[in-house]
């Protein structure tokens, strides 16, 4: 262990607990996550002529999101990150509690329950995805941060001085790169898409700012995963490349399409 380590800041996971029932910072965040969010895309649908979608639309749309979320995020983990294990075990994939959400798989769901919502409320498609790409990143920062106060998800070791070790980590330091992803995924993301959300010529281009989120997300990713250290049951696949970077890769295809396609199809 090296004495330049910063001791990991140990934080209960369990926010509260009453006898069986208990409140963690992971539940918490996917909460935290969602309400904003669709606080914002509130805020980004009203102001925009004409309106994107009305309040009631987007009241309901969140149950829809939750779902996406939870559903895809634990079918994504399971059939990308270790469906050897749940194949064998399949009545282990309902244990949501023992942890175990694929971002990219989340993403799928909420895509999927999206393109049915707005079908069944004659919503233009891109533009609603507009707003909730722009949305988006509330939910992974505030899922990045559980993941570092978890202690899960850790980086590689490293001697950078800002390295902490962590608890499941055995006794070297690593990258804490759970904030590296907050900080990139998260913050830096949501920054380039608010400074675009505020040319209007923008939103005369649907499909942009979803373009854009997916570019961001997936480059993000793809450069954290150098840090990040990868999944023990399934280490570098193909290409030295991790599962996170290979997911990623058609996050930023679709991007760059999205974003080309709104250039040259202004609405």
């Amino acid at each position: 262990m090296s004495l330049l380590a910063i001791p990991f800041p140990v934080i209960d996971p369990v926010i509260v607990q009453i006898g069986p029932l208990a409140i963690r910072w992971y539940a918490l965040a996917y909460i935290g996550g969602l309400l904003l969010g669709w606080r914002y895309m509130i805020r980004l649908a009203a102001a925009r002529t004409p309106e994107v979608a009305s309040r009631e639309a987007i009241d309901d749309f969140l149950v829809w999101m939750t779902l996406g979320v939870v559903l895809g995020g634990r079918i994504g983990y399971v059939l990308f990150y270790n469906s050897a294990y749940y194949l064998e075990n399949p009545l282990a994939a309902l244990q949501v509690w023992k942890g175990g959400m694929s971002f990219h798989g989340g993403l799928l769901g909420v895509v999927a329950a999206g393109l049915i919502f707005v079908r069944m409320r004659k919503i233009n498609s891109l533009r609603f995805a507009d707003i909730v790409a722009c949305a988006a990143p509330f939910g992974v920062l505030f899922g990045r941060l559980a993941n570092f106060i978890n202690g899960e998800l850790f980086g590689r070791v490293t001697d950078v001085p800002w390295a902490m070790v962590f608890p499941r980590g055995g006794p070297d330091p690593r990258h804490p790169s759970q904030l590296y992803e907050a900080a990139l995924e998260g913050v830096l993301v949501f920054v380039v898409l608010y400074v675009l959300s505020r040319n209007a010529k923008i939103w005369d281009r649907p499909g942009t700012l979803t373009g854009v989120f997916l570019c961001g997300y997936g480059l993000s990713r793809a450069f954290v995963e150098l840090f990040r250290q990868p999944d023990g049951h399934l280490g570098l696949l193909a290409g030295g490349a991790t599962m996170g970077q290979w997911l990623s890769a058609p996050m930023i295809l679709i991007g760059l399409f999205l974003i080309s396609r709104a250039r040259s199809n202004k609405t």
